[in-house]
């Protein structure tokens, strides 16, 4: 059984969708975040660095449990464990591998501080609501450049996508619209249709 420690963010979401798409039974632990609870001595012992999501897996080291941190370690760690959504060897598995560190690197990073500038910061700072948000800008359109002649950010479907969906999905916190980038738009309703999307988006309830 795995247990998701997570709140209502993009980078928790990740790990929810993935296990709703491999079917993965789960337990879901709400950390939230806007009560500190990332910073009590339980979730440390999950997470050293008091971020979410991590995850334990009651099986997971040749039947021993184990706990695992960063998002895009835990979606490589169930793609293995499963032998879905990313590719064993070869180009696939590199392309996906690639674009999962583009959106760890770039996306989560410059959106997440787009957001921090446009809605909490306590008094605007202009130069960093113009740094990040033409590095935003910039990012959506190498986005939409490799989307126009790929269905997915790796050709198939993978958890390089799982993992940049929810941070575009949040496409109107950081001031975008995504009728000016239509390949992303196009690739974003796609997979906005899936079911088990929808439900690791609603995680944790």
């Amino acid at each position: 059984m795995i247990g998701l420690y997570t709140w209502t963010t993009p980078n928790g979401r990740k790990v929810s969708i993935m296990l709703e798409e491999c079917g993965l039974p789960y337990t879901t632990h709400a950390i939230n975040i806007g009560k500190d609870e990332q910073f009590t001595p339980q979730f440390i012992a999950l997470n050293p660095n008091s971020k979410i999501p991590a995850i334990t897996d009651s099986e997971g080291d040749n039947g021993k449990p184990l706990s695992i941190f960063e998002s895009g370690a835990i979606l490589i760690y169930l793609a293995e464990k499963t032998g879905k959504f990313l590719a064993q060897s070869g180009r696939a598995r590199s392309d996906a591998l690639q674009w999962l560190m583009f959106q760890m690197g770039g996306v989560g990073p410059i959106f997440g501080q787009v957001h921090h500038f446009l809605r909490a910061a306590k008094e605007p700072v202009p130069y960093a609501i113009e740094r990040y948000g033409k590095e935003k800008d910039r990012l959506y359109q190498v986005l939409d450049n490799h989307l126009k002649s790929h269905q997915y950010l790796a050709g198939e479907y993978s958890i390089a996508d799982m993992a940049t969906y929810p941070w575009v999905a949040r496409y109107e916190w950081h001031k975008t619209e995504l009728a000016q980038v239509p390949h992303v738009k196009r690739w974003y309703d796609a997979i906005s249709a899936r079911p088990a999307v929808q439900r690791g988006m609603a995680v944790p309830g």
